[in-house]
């Protein structure tokens, strides 16, 4: 069980709360940011590790405050990705074993800011991203607010804040349960996002990033086509939304959808040969605005999130949203979950996709595919209250067939961040002998993954035609 905080509460402190954010501008997604959010979560999450009402209690690292969350290179804009290191990459290529070729690794470790330093392995082998590819939309609407409202900030926060947005058939088919809370309620729950079901925009990002909801993905992806078009007058009525999205040929919304996408990217200057996030995450999405394959290199979703940390994921307001958005204050999976990480503040996103088909001896299960197994993980670690101060990003793709790619990567996350660990000892303290990643796990089993559709399973029929699979980018 984790440690708590004491947290502010009450409603007339909230209300106050949200006075003095809104007057000084600082907007934040730490469970103490729901008064000027609005997502109604990060309240609900907040009450249950005060112990007023049931659900999950969060690591120590998951607590902090949304003053605590800040950009730490933002005194160094014009670093860029040094050299690799010989030995720090020889390291990292000796973890990954025989498997080593099935995997694109980029690690860079700015722990000591003087003296940072990279390593990769295949850093610029490309893979279908997954639901980290909605990192991508995240920073296409971040861009798209940028364009429309340069300076002023304020206006970008009302769009997100007061925007409210009902699920329609974009949502179908999507079974990520995602929760939902409304003030009084005596417990949060866990569902699919349904059909009517209504939330500002801040609270769809946060389905999309928090619990990979491929629904909020979607909606979020219809909706930047309407901003693109309406423009300052967004959000329109849902009369002219619907005439527009009814009313307008599907070569011309894909368009519209794919140059955002693209927007959102080159406008950091990050390479979209590198990162690419085509099509939309749901197939009545993919049915209506069409779009294009998606592609991520793991160089440059570590580009992402060092821009970010320079303010220069588009400008620092946007960069400082970004990284809280996918500060994780909901349940760890996949590379994420390692026990050793639970003390440290963690910026998170997963995705996979994996196929199977009929092989003798071989029987498919979760992450497990025969055909393809990908698994993605985009996390960046900051220590809080630790003596030995860390700070790194890690950026994992891998395709090992027939192997438990989630607990493949959980193993490698505890590996990593031993060898980040022994980079920078303390000085005056004698090292303690280390136990080996395995054992660590052992004593703390993995929990069940519940993200059913990050994952795709093909199946195929006798003749080898593969059936329709749930829809992927």
């Amino acid at each position: 069980m984790g440690r708590s905080r004491p947290f502010l509460a009450g409603v007339a402190l909230a209300a106050l709360l949200l006075a003095g954010l809104a007057a000084g501008g600082a907007y934040a997604y730490p469970l103490d940011a729901y008064p000027e959010t609005g997502i109604a979560r990060l309240e609900a999450y907040k009450l249950a590790q005060d112990g007023v009402i049931p659900g999950i209690i969060l690591y120590w690292g998951a607590q902090l405050y949304s003053k605590e969350l800040k950009l730490r290179m933002l005194d160094r804009p014009e670093f860029t990705l040094p050299q690799r290191h010989a030995r720090f990459t020889s390291q990292v290529r000796e973890l990954l074993g025989a498997d080593a070729d099935a995997y694109g690794v980029a690690i860079l470790d700015l722990s000591d800011p003087d003296a940072p330093a990279y390593a990769a392995w295949n850093p610029t082998k490309l893979q279908n991203p997954g639901s980290v590819g909605k990192i991508m939309v995240g920073l296409a609407w971040f861009q798209a607010l940028a364009d429309l409202y340069p300076d002023d900030v304020d206006a970008r926060h009302r769009v997100l804040r007061e925007t409210q947005v009902t699920a329609d058939e974009y949502i179908v088919r999507d079974s990520h349960n995602v929760p939902f809370w409304a003030p009084g309620d005596r417990q949060y729950i866990r569902r699919p996002i349904a059909l009517g079901d209504t939330a500002n925009l801040y609270t769809w990002l946060d389905w999309m990033l928090s619990t990979s909801s491929n629904a909020g993905a979607a909606v979020l992806q219809k909706e930047l086509v309407l901003l693109k078009h309406f423009g300052t007058a967004y959000p329109s009525s849902p009369e002219a939304a619907n005439a527009f999205l009814k009313g307008t040929p599907k070569s011309r919304l894909g368009a519209i959808f794919i140059e955002a996408m693209k927007r959102g990217t080159t406008g950091s200057g990050l390479d979209p040969a590198q990162l690419r996030q085509g099509s939309l995450f749901t197939r009545t999405g993919k049915g209506r605005i069409p779009g294009i394959s998606s592609h991520a290199s793991a160089q440059e979703l570590l580009r992402v999130m060092l821009l970010a940390e320079q303010g220069k994921l588009i400008d620092e307001w946007s960069s400082l949203k970004m990284k809280k958005l996918l500060y994780i204050t909901d349940k760890r999976i996949r590379y994420g979950s390692t026990p050793v990480l639970w003390d440290y503040a963690i910026y998170f996103k997963s995705g996979s996709w994996y196929g199977c088909r009929p092989e003798k001896g071989f029987h498919c299960e979760k992450y497990k595919g025969n055909v393809r197994n990908f698994m993605n993980s985009v996390t960046m670690v900051e220590s809080v209250d630790q003596k030995q101060k860390l700070h790194y990003i890690a950026v994992v793709l891998s395709n090992v067939l027939r192997k438990n790619s989630s607990e493949a990567h959980r193993l490698l996350g505890t590996q990593v961040h031993q060898l980040i660990e022994s980079r920078h000892p303390l000085e005056g303290e004698e090292a303690k002998p280390q136990r080996s990643a395995e054992e660590i796990l052992a004593d703390q089993p993995m929990e069940e993954d519940d993200i059913p559709d990050d994952a795709e399973v093909m199946n195929q029929m006798p003749d080898g035609t593969d059936m329709e699979a749930p829809s992927r980018p």
